[in-house]
């Protein structure tokens, strides 16, 4: 059985390439919504519609029993009605991601994500869930993802923008950062080397340990299928670094 993995546009071919490079003889689907995108600044009700669309194409398509919701915004509001119903595993990426910066954090723990994401308090609630005493403060950066798909992360702007939106948790004592966006690993680099003291967690690697817990059957032809439901310009400038340049297949949900 393959695994699949969505997202509302391309940024989850972060949590594909690690998927891929941890798995290279498991068969992974790739679905990246971009006629849709983005789901953050979509109400929760059509962020679940899409996320089962999302699902249902992966599933019927193929041997699908383990899918990766990449997406932060879909992982906020639609991983139980995903379980629910389809009956097969789901791994978000607040979970894990939760999880890791809990193991690493001194106390302070801080997040990064869509409006969506941040306004569904998803991490915050994943956090308190698992460690209540641990302090953590959340803030939407908008601008990352377009400063992402234009690959401007090595610039002056990309600097700007990390400072604009993330010195003030640095500077209230937030030692963990949580990349809540599958965007933002780009931008890792560029806040390591303005804060770096700082504790980064992406949650596109903090995902395979929970991989790990499944029974997967690792053994396969290891094959490889990227779907876009819209010509995405982003894609043709990132697939070299995410895909080894796998070409997309464009789909219709």
């Amino acid at each position: 059985m393959a695994v699949g993995i969505f997202d509302s546009g391309i940024g989850g071919l972060t949590v594909y390439k690690t998927v891929n490079k941890n798995y290279p003889e498991m068969d992974i689907h790739y679905l990246g919504d971009t006629a849709r995108v983005p789901y953050g600044n979509r109400s929760p009700e059509t962020i679940i519609r899409y996320s089962l669309e999302c699902t249902s194409f992966l599933v019927s398509n193929f041997h699908i029993d383990t899918v990766i919701v990449a997406c932060n915004t879909a992982s906020s509001y639609a991983i139980e009605h995903i379980r629910k119903k389809f009956g097969i595993n789901v791994i978000g990426v607040v979970e894990p991601g939760a999880k890791r910066a809990i193991e690493v954090t001194n106390g302070y723990i801080g997040v990064i994500g869509t409006i969506a994401t941040v306004r569904s308090e998803s991490y915050v609630k994943a956090v308190k869930e698992l460690n209540k005493n641990i302090k953590i403060s959340q803030i939407a950066c908008p601008l990352f993802v377009p400063i992402v798909e234009e690959m401007l992360v090595d610039t002056e702007i990309a600097r700007s923008a990390v400072h604009h939106y993330m010195d003030s948790l640095v500077n209230d004592g937030v030692d963990t950062i949580i990349l809540g966006c599958t965007h933002y690993p780009f931008l890792k680099n560029t806040i390591n080397s303005i804060y770096p003291d700082l504790k980064i967690v992406d949650s596109s690697e903090a995902i395979l340990e929970y991989l790990e817990k499944i029974n997967l059957n690792k053994c396969q032809s290891g094959k490889r299928e990227i779907y876009l439901t819209d010509e995405a310009p982003a894609f043709e400038t990132l697939k070299t670094v995410l895909t080894d340049g796998i070409i997309s297949q464009k789909i219709t949900l």
